[in-house]
């Protein structure tokens, strides 16, 4: 029976030569590269490193050019002091002013200062929305990979299982043909044939559509053909305070819940700095002209310097800074909430993971004695049926044993290995 085993694994090989390899290193690198929501989280931190700077936090003064220039046609009547009166109709008066202006303010209460420090505390949240979208493409990644190598493995273990019965039929035939065996053994022994290769077009189905989920993840074509490894490996040297001590500096979503905290006390910087004055300067260079149809000047021309100071503070607005600033204070309160409970949270998910783990780990064992078992009881089953010392009833019953173990096997080394990763993912160490 193992000879046909092996020869059907070598076919299996064969097949799969004509595909490329791709190892779970190349999938991760072709997703951090290609990967859609990579690509937005990194066009976002894009932006939020264009909004750090002075000018958009207003630490830097205005300058601007101006030009102003009014016209009109008046029926004018001007009486002077001494009684004499001037009239003209349709008097045409043009005035134009030009220059340049340059305003500053040079205080306002640190708002500026704390708006800034905000602007650049925002590029650090872009930066760990980008580890975070990174780290849960990857872990996606991973995990749809090792869940192909499995499927892998299973279309294998029916493919042994097609194989198996294949040969039953063959030793059903040639028994019924020399009188041994009757045509309901040979009908039997068919059906188990049809259920085996109909579970394994099943299987197949599964692994194809799980092909084009991994292409989505990969953003590439979604038909590209392609191997994956033959063995799901497990590290089983996870230590849980090591994996919760990591996941209390590295965790990104532990980490944005700490810069939104930072961010909530920059806004109370910045509402406070509306009790203190705010003072400006302002200067620049006008050209002026004027013409006037009627009057004692008919022409005026004009340019030079203009400078000033500028200040103003809140005196009174009906007790709207009081309440914004208690707003403030309760928005840094809620951040320091959120950063307990999504501690918490992690630790809660680290805790069952690990458990979770550890269980998979001893599965992994068993389930490998179980398949040494199986196999060995398998052999033994099949030269009894040969030589026709055992029903077909046994025969099947030790088949699908054989396959249930193999089954199991494969699940339990995924099982261990979706662990570690969301392990690693949790503690913010995958491994990109």
């Amino acid at each position: 029976m193992r000879l046909y085993i092996y020869a059907l694994l070598m076919l299996f090989s064969l097949n799969a030569a004509a595909q490329p390899l791709l190892t779970v290193e190349d999938a991760v690198a072709e997703a951090l590269k290609n990967n859609y929501d990579i690509k937005l989280a990194d066009n976002n931190l894009k932006i939020d490193q264009q909004n750090v700077s002075l000018a958009n936090a207003g630490l830097l003064p205005n300058l601007y050019g101006s030009l102003s220039q009014n016209n009109s046609i008046q029926n004018s009547t001007q009486v002077r002091t001494d009684g004499t009166q001037q009239q003209l109709n349709n008097a045409k008066n043009n005035s134009l002013s030009y220059g340049v202006n340059l305003g500053w303010t040079i205080f306002d209460g640190f708002t500026m200062f704390a708006k800034y420090d905000q602007l650049k505390t925002l590029q650090r949240q872009g930066e760990t929305e980008l580890k975070f979208a990174i780290t849960t493409t990857v872990a996606d990644v991973m995990e749809t990979y090792y869940t192909l190598v499995q499927q892998q493995q299973m279309l294998k273990a029916l493919d042994t299982a097609v194989v198996i019965s294949k040969q039953r039929v063959t030793t059903a035939k040639n028994r019924f043909s020399i009188g041994k065996a009757s045509k309901l053994e040979v009908l039997n022994v068919e059906v188990d044939l049809n259920t085996d290769q109909t579970n394994y077009l099943k299987q197949l189905q599964e692994f194809k559509n799980t092909k084009t989920l991994l292409n989505q993840l990969l953003a590439r074509d979604l038909t590209a053909d392609f191997k994956v490894s033959d063995e799901v490996p497990t590290d089983d040297k996870l230590d849980l305070p090591t994996l919760m001590d990591m996941a209390s500096k590295q965790n990104p979503q532990i980490q944005l819940a700490l810069i939104n905290k930072r961010v909530a006390e920059l806004n109370l910087k910045q509402v406070k700095g509306a009790r203190y004055p705010q003072v400006g300067v302002t200067t620049g260079y006008i050209f002026s002209e004027s013409e006037s149809s009627l009057g004692f000047a008919r022409s005026n021309k004009g340019n030079g310097f203009s400078y000033g100071l500028t200040a103003r503070i809140n005196l009174f607005n009906g007790f709207l800074q009081n309440r914004n600033e208690k707003i403030a204070r309760l928005q840094i309160q809620n951040t320091q909430v959120l950063i307990e409970q999504q501690t918490q949270e992690i630790n809660t998910q680290l805790l069952t993971a690990f458990q979770t783990y550890l269980t998979n780990l001893d599965l992994v064992k068993l389930e490998a004695s179980n398949v040494r078992i199986a196999e060995q009881n398998l052999d033994i089953t099949m030269e009894k049926y040969r030589i026709g010392t055992i029903t077909t009833l046994e025969v099947r019953t030790a088949q699908l044993n054989y396959v249930n173990a193999l089954t199991r096997s494969s699940t339990a080394k995924l099982n261990a290995k979706l662990s570690e990763v969301g392990l690693n993912e949790l503690a913010g160490n995958l491994k990109l």
